[in-house]
């Protein structure tokens, strides 16, 4: 579509975009605050309104003319004010004076914004440049809408004094400036509006359709129009033409009606009572489709103007049941404030656990807002990244990051705990039975140093590496069956029932250590012909505490390394080595005079030899039995795909892949690309585009290696023209 000056100066002008390098249009780069604005600046070149040069009052621009093909002229504009964009205005505006001396204030914004601004008398173009935005918004461009109004100069006198008063405010200075921007820009002329592709990052769609079976369920909060929002939903395959779609919208034919007529109580009202007409209407045809049991996803798409009115005690409650009911939820035109109120609206109203994902300062309330928050480091800026829990450089990560590392911390962190629980339980026990056999007197079982050392030395250092190195199954089977992560959601590997399992087999070994050793000791003799004393079954019995406890913790592992053997062998040689050195040592200063040579005493005895085999075999009886009936006849998930793949490698590494000369396509396809140049962009990533240079040095090889979008700036700064369209 032809761009007519108007519009092309407008996006020349209304920026806060930097130039840099040479003032050629072919070398000049630009630096600004989204990638959006910097493709509009860069499109404005592309049709003959090139800027080049910014100072703290004026900017620079290399005009065309277009009833003069060739001829160039460069004119200076004196920036007077900048009405910076925020996510409350949605628009940003700044105002000029010509050379000529005339003053001109350029917006640009959302078109729901733009549109409450316009003056009275352009209904055409209002109806000509809704159908440009609905279409734009169907085809997936992210849209902005441009306007202007000629100023007088005692106007802008008189606005600007209320302006440096809001400016120079000490208290509420961006509600007051925001304030004193509605006053001027009032009675704006639509220029038309503009269209930006804005293209998936790569592995979006699939990354989200893994993640929807595993479980999750997955909302779209967007501040792009109806359109747009819908058709990234059906992109990332959020929303397909399987389901039943439930869509509240503002942009009805009633409410525009409404909206023309320029009365905002009607306006309120009536979107009030269509947002409550809807809710009610959906909600009742989504519990029809529930108690039918008819096999039906179900979507809801609502934008913001309905969100704010949904959001309201009395109907937030309606639209919590309908969105549970809902496969998918995409709300759009929706403000930081909005996001932030839906992801607590889940958090506490549905108690469900949140996970918020975003790549801009617009995220960053809806990140801090839920559970975890997750920041994309891209183009957008660093305000997420910073307000985030984790950081990824693509949004195609967030599989890793929850299929793999959520799901083995998960296992990790349940089975340390349970452990924990586990071995204090046991240790705690085997003293209590002692108790019987004393008459409550207080008398103890284990000598203090026993006590104190249980747990930071002979029983931590295998925890920690279970910790750091349990994994159920491979990386490569936990994205392939996502379906394990809903062990996760269902909590299956933290709850009582397996607690309780754990204390039984605690109640039950803490009876063998203590009887089966005393039980030894009633007509155990040490090589002097003395009976074992106290001390001498306490020490037995702690040693079969220590090697059980170590013993149980390697048949809990589904991933044994090295590390596991080393741990738990040190730590069963640890307490051997600590018992020798503590009874062989006797100074006029001991507390506890009893332990003395003890160890020497029971390592003389065949006893002891015979109850450290023999009391771990039988108390960890048990729990071999169960372990195996339990995997026999009531198998989890994951031990179903340990042993369909327990014959296969785990991973393929690189050098496997070098060193065997049969290959699949794929895997060779997987080498050449190994093999090429590691060049890096300097871009992180950007949360819908994604740079790359594999295509380019595969293409140098000769390998075939799919191409990978530019991010939007990168794109725009090509020689080539930038797609964008005017109306």
């Amino acid at each position: 579509m032809r761009v007519i000056p108007i519009s092309a100066r407008c996006l020349a002008i209304c920026h806060t975009v930097l130039p840099e390098g040479d003032e050629s249009p072919e070398k000049i780069t630009y630096q600004a605050a989204s990638p959006d604005e910097s493709a509009l600046v860069i499109a404005a070149k592309n049709f003959g309104f090139f800027f080049y040069r910014r100072t703290p009052t004026a900017i620079r621009v290399r005009e065309s003319h277009v009833e003069k093909m060739g001829k160039f002229q460069d004119v200076g504009y004196e920036i007077l004010n900048v009405l910076e964009f925020n996510s409350t205005r949605k628009c940003q505006s700044v105002i000029c004076r010509y050379p000529t001396g005339r003053l001109v204030l350029y917006c640009k914004g959302a078109d729901s914004v733009i549109y409450e601004k316009l003056a009275g008398g352009m209904d055409s173009i209002k109806r000509t440049t809704r159908e440009h935005l609905e279409r734009f918004g169907a085809a997936g461009l992210r849209t902005l809408c441009l306007a202007y109004r000629d100023l007088n100069n005692q106007m802008y006198e008189e606005w600007n004094e209320k302006f440096i008063q809001a400016k120079s405010a000490l208290r509420e200075r961006e509600k007051k400036l925001d304030e004193v921007a509605d006053l001027i820009e009032r009675e704006l002329i639509l220029i038309g509006c503009t269209a930006i592709e804005d293209k998936l990052q790569e592995g979006v769609p699939a990354c989200i359709e893994t993640l929807s079976r595993a479980g999750i369920k997955i909302w779209i909060l967007t501040g792009d129009k109806l359109e747009t929002a819908i058709n990234i939903a059906y992109a990332c395959s959020l929303i397909s033409n399987e389901m039943k779609q439930f869509i509240i919208s503002s942009e009805t034919k009633e409410i525009r009606e409404v909206e023309d007529r320029g009365d905002a109580l009607e306006t309120a009202q009536v979107i009030e009572d269509t947002v409550k007409r809807d809710l009610e209407r959906c909600l009742e045809e989504a519990e029809y489709y529930d108690n039918t049991r008819t096999q039906l996803d179900l979507a809801l798409v609502i934008d913001g103007k309905c969100l704010m009115y949904a959001l309201d005690p009395q109907l937030r409650g309606k639209l919590l049941r309908l969105s549970m009911m809902s496969k998918a939820v995409v709300c759009c035109r929706v403000s930081p404030l909005q996001k932030a109120q839906v992801t607590s609206l889940i958090k506490d109203g549905a108690k469900r656990i949140t996970l918020a994902i975003g790549d801009g300062a617009n995220d960053v309330s809806m990140i801090q807002a839920a559970h975890v928050g997750v920041g994309i480091s891209g183009l957008e800026g660093m305000q997420a990244v910073m307000a985030s829990d984790f950081a990824i450089a693509q949004f195609r990560f967030l599989t890793d990051l929850l299929l793999v590392h959520g799901r083995w911390s998960y296992i990790r962190i349940s089975k340390v705990v349970a452990y924990f629980f586990y071995k204090n339980l046991t240790f705690t026990l085997t003293q209590f039975w002692f108790t019987f056999r004393t008459g409550f007197s207080g008398q103890r079982f284990y000598d203090d140093w026993y006590q104190s050392l249980y747990n930071v030395i002979f029983t931590a250092l295998p925890v920690i590496v279970v910790g750091l190195f349990e994994k159920d199954v491979s990386a490569s089977l936990s994205k392939k069956y996502p379906q394990l992560y809903q062990e996760g959601i269902k909590n299956m590997f933290f709850k009582w029932r397996v607690l309780a399992v754990w204390a039984f087999f605690a109640f039950y070994q803490s009876l063998i250590f203590f009887y089966f050793c005393v039980a030894a000791s009633t007509k155990g003799q040490n090589l002097s012909g003395k009976m074992l004393g106290l001390w001498d079954v306490g020490t037995m019995a702690f040693t079969c505490v220590v090697i059980t406890v170590n013993l149980r913790l390697l048949m809990a592992c589904n991933f044994i390394t090295r590390w596991h053997n080393y741990s738990i062998a040190g730590s069963i040689l640890g307490w051997f080595l600590f018992i020798f050195l503590y009874s062989g040592i006797r100074t006029r200063h001991d507390r506890q005079e009893n332990i003395y040579y003890v160890i020497y005493v029971l390592m003389s005895t065949w006893y002891f030899w015979l109850s450290i085999v023999l009391v771990p075999l039988v108390a960890l009886l048990g729990d071999f039995l169960f372990q195996g009936l339990q995997r026999w006849f009531a198998p989890y998930d994951y031990q179903i795909l340990q042993e369909k793949y327990k014959n296969q490698p785990e991973e393929i590494s690189r050098p496997q892949l070098m060193e065997n000369p049969h290959l699949t396509p794929d895997e060779e396809r997987r080498l050449a690309i190994a093999r090429l140049p590691l060049e890096r962009s300097k871009h992180t990533g950007f949360a819908f585009d994604s740079p790359g240079f594999e295509s380019f040095f595969a293409l140098q090889q000769g390998v075939s290696a799919p191409h990978k979008a530019w991010d939007v700036a990168r794109r725009a700064s090509m020689k080539g023209p930038r797609r964008i369209v005017n109306g």
